[in-house]
């Protein structure tokens, strides 16, 4: 499966998973989880950064 996301693209959490509100810019691409593409994100107003599916995210 191909990444829909790249470096630097700018994301936020798809609604119905639990996760902040605001945008998290996408730091690198990960292998993939489960299939599917994941990501190594940190969101705009955290110190710490976390690891997305590309489900669970959607274009800010």
């Amino acid at each position: 499966m191909k990444a829909k996301f790249k470096p630097d693209n700018w994301v936020e959490f798809a609604e119905g998973f639990r996760a902040p509100p605001g945008r998290f810019r996408i730091l690198r691409e990960l292998p993939p989880d489960r299939g599917e593409p994941s990501y190594r994100i940190k969101g705009e107003r955290e110190e710490f950064e976390r690891v997305a599916r590309e489900s669970e995210l959607r274009r800010a």
